[in-house]
C-alpha cells in the first residue's frame, strides 16, 4: 500500500499561523491516505474474488475431469464383463459340441456292439426270433426304479435323468431307423443289379445258341 508523503507545513517567522490552513491540509492527507486505503482494499478485494473464480474453475475442470475418468472405467468395466460373457458362451457351446460328438460316438459304438453281436450270434448258430431279441435287449435296458427312499428333489433329479434317459432312445431308434431304411434301398439296388446282369447274360447265352 501506498501513502503519499508530505513535509509538515513551514510556519514562516514573525507571521501569525494559520491553524485553519493548518487542518485543512491535515484533512486532506487523511483524506487522500483514507482514498489510497480504500483502493488498496478494493485492489485486493478484486485479486481475491479472481482467485476464487479461478478456484471455481479449477474445481469444476477437475470435477469435469474425474468424471470423464469414470466413465471411460465404466466403459471399460463394461467391455471386459461383455468380452468375459462372450468367452463363457463360447465355452458353453465347445462343451455343449464336444458332449453332443461323445454322444454321437457312443450311439455309433452301441450301435457296432450290437451288430457284432448279432454276428457273432449268426456264426454260433444260435437264432433268436425277433419277440426273443426284443425282450433280451429290454432286459439289459430296464433297470428298477428303486425310487421309494428319494425325496422331492431327488425324485425331480431322477426324472429329469429319466427324461434325458429317454432322448437318447428316441435319437437311437432315429438313427437305427435311417439305418435300417439305407440297408433296406441298398439291398433293392443290388438285387436291380444282379436281375438285370442275369437279364444281359441270358441274352449273349441265347444269342451265341442262335449263331451256333
Amino acid at each position: 500500500m501506498f501513502v503519499p508523503g508530505f513535509a509538515p507545513p513551514k510556519i514562516p517567522d514573525g507571521e501569525k499561523v494559520d491553524f485553519d490552513d493548518i487542518h485543512r491540509k491535515r484533512m486532506e492527507k487523511d483524506l487522500m491516505e483514507l482514498h489510497t486505503l480504500i483502493e488498496a482494499h478494493f485492489e485486493g478485494r478484486k485479486k481475491e474474488e479472481e482467485e476464487l473464480v479461478s478456484l471455481k474453475d479449477r474445481i469444476e475442470t477437475r470435477r469435469s475431469e474425474r468424471a470423464e475418468q469414470h466413465r471411460i472405467r465404466a466403459e471399460m468395466e463394461k467391455e471386459r464383463q461383455h468380452k468375459l460373457a462372450e468367452e463363457k458362451a463360447r465355452k458353453e457351446e465347445e462343451e455343449a459340441k464336444k458332449k453332443a460328438e461323445d454322444e454321437a460316438k457312443k450311439k455309433k459304438a452301441l450301435t457296432n456292439l450290437s451288430g457284432y453281436a448279432q454276428l457273432a450270434d449268426k456264426r454260433g448258430g444260435k437264432k433268436m426270433t425277433e419277440r426273443e431279441k426284443k425282450r433280451k435287449v429290454l432286459s439289459e435296458r430296464r433297470k428298477e426304479l428303486n425310487i421309494g427312499h428319494l425325496n422331492d428333489e431327488k425324485l425331480k433329479d431322477k426324472a429329469k435323468e429319466l427324461w434325458h434317459r429317454m432322448y437318447e432312445l428316441e435319437a437311437q431308434k432315429f438313427d437305427l431307423q435311417h439305418q435300417v431304411g439305407r440297408q433296406k434301398y441298398e439291398v433293392v439296388v443290388l438285387r436291380n443289379r444282379v436281375s438285370d446282369h442275369q437279364k444281359i447274360t441270358k441274352g449273349v447265352r441265347s444269342k451265341r445258341g442262335l449263331r451256333q
